[in-house]
């Protein structure tokens, strides 16, 4: 009899927590759990974005010119976070690494930091390895990309969208010509549980 009575007790509360729980889409289509940024849009955004880079005509004329089978070299300056939430900018700025590397069109040289630590290394090694690496040889860069991450949240009853807009540049060092501009837009959208516990 006890069973009888709590069999429907049981299913209506199953469907009242499968109801509770909140239901998140993107435009990606991809399993996510919260509609903040995370390491899968860091890497989509670094692989089309530079992929983007790469299509377009700079690239062609820094060959035609005077560089022959030469290829460019990239730094990246700065990415900003300006969006509304804490994002892990070097993890990003990683990722884009990777995708100017793995591309094997663009040589890619190291930040102020970097150069920084290279350079006390080279100093440590002048007076203390045998054949120590020569001062001056460093590969200069020919362009500079830069950039910006914002989003906007907008919220209307149980539903929340979040898009995030990463916006970046490539800049020509020599000439300070902006030779690529390019965006990414990555939208989420959340409905929050009717019931929360």
């Amino acid at each position: 009899m006890k069973e009888k009575f709590y069999r429907p007790l049981i299913i209506v509360f199953s469907i009242v927590l499968l109801t509770a729980c909140g239901h998140l889409s993107r435009t990606e289509k991809q399993t996510e759990l919260t509609d903040r940024w995370n390491a899968n849009d860091s890497q989509l955004v670094a692989d089309e974005m530079i992929g983007d880079m790469l299509s377009f005509p700079w690239i062609r004329e820094y060959h035609l010119q005077q560089h022959g089978s030469s290829r460019p070299t990239v730094i990246i300056q700065r990415v900003r976070n300006k969006s509304h939430e804490h994002i892990p900018v070097e993890t990003f700025i990683n990722d884009l690494k990777r995708a100017l590397i793995r591309s094997g069109q663009v040589d890619f040289v190291v930040g102020e930091a970097e150069r920084m630590d290279i350079r006390r290394e080279r100093a440590d090694q002048e007076g203390n390895a045998a054949a120590p690496v020569e001062f001056g040889q460093e590969t200069a860069s020919d362009f500079a990309l830069s950039g910006v991450i914002n989003s906007h949240v907008d919220e209307l009853g149980r539903t929340r969208t979040v898009a995030f807009q990463v916006d970046l540049k490539l800049i020509n060092m020599k000439t300070n010509r902006e030779v690529w501009n390019g965006q990414k837009k990555i939208n989420k959208e959340r409905r929050r549980a009717l019931i929360h516990f």
